[in-house]
């Protein structure tokens, strides 16, 4: 009776936590100036969800491994779920849709944090939004469609580690690229770049109250052409 009332004080410790943690990213984001410009028609609107979850110990974003497939030019990348804005459709209800679509985890049962600036993509005329939302991890189960390869959880901490920081080699659309990238804690998978680096990249900024931080997030990559030794 004793261990079950001190599990229970612990829950409810972790709940309080947790609340606070997502209160506290909420008003980060408030304050934040996201920059949402209307769409221009030579880019095409996306939409993607960051989805976070407070551990005992750390925070932790959700992450995609795309499937390959030739006519997906994120093909085999990191990314978060998301897709296309169907006509009409809102940002954060796209990410929702894409997010169920892809990996079966239905956001309208987790929280909704805030927006990060929208990013125009360097490669491609895409014009990506970011919705952020939190869930307990623990009471979901996720089921990956044919467009996605693998999900994983990456702790705060690990994006934040300098060492895990640097230029890297990447390609894209025959041509490569030497760009700002995060080596991952997880085996056999490719950096974090692009898109999805960036978004990163803004709430780390945002958390860490410090704008210099994401100097490298804005910085789009020189381009070379790829050869057959890349």
């Amino acid at each position: 009776m004793i261990e079950d009332e001190r599990n229970m004080d612990n829950m409810q410790s972790r709940h309080v936590q947790n609340d606070r943690v997502f209160e506290s990213i909420t008003k980060n984001l408030a304050q934040y100036s996201a920059v949402a410009d209307p769409c221009s028609g030579d880019r095409t609107p996306a939409a993607v969800a960051m989805i976070l979850h407070q551990d005992a110990h750390d925070l932790e974003i959700l992450f995609i491994q795309r499937a390959s497939h030739d006519l997906d030019p994120w093909s085999g990348h990191i990314a978060f779920p998301g897709g296309k804005l169907e006509e009409g459709e809102m940002p954060c209800d796209a990410a929702c849709r894409e997010t169920l679509e892809e990996i079966g985890i239905d956001l309208m049962e987790g929280t909704y944090l805030g927006r990060l600036s929208d990013i125009i993509g360097a490669n491609l005329p895409v014009q990506v939004s970011c919705c952020l939302f939190a869930v307990d991890k623990n009471k979901i189960r996720p089921e990956l469609n044919e467009e996605v390869r693998k999900l994983f959880w990456v702790a705060l901490s690990d994006l934040r580690d300098p060492e895990r920081h640097a230029s890297s080699p990447v390609a894209f659309d025959d041509k490569s690229f030497n760009v700002p990238a995060i080596q991952l804690p997880v085996d056999n998978m490719p950096v974090l770049w692009g898109i999805t680096y960036r978004l990163v990249m803004q709430l780390l900024t945002i958390l860490a109250d410090d704008r210099t931080e994401c100097e490298e997030c804005s910085r789009l990559p020189e381009t070379v052409e790829l050869n057959e030794e890349d």
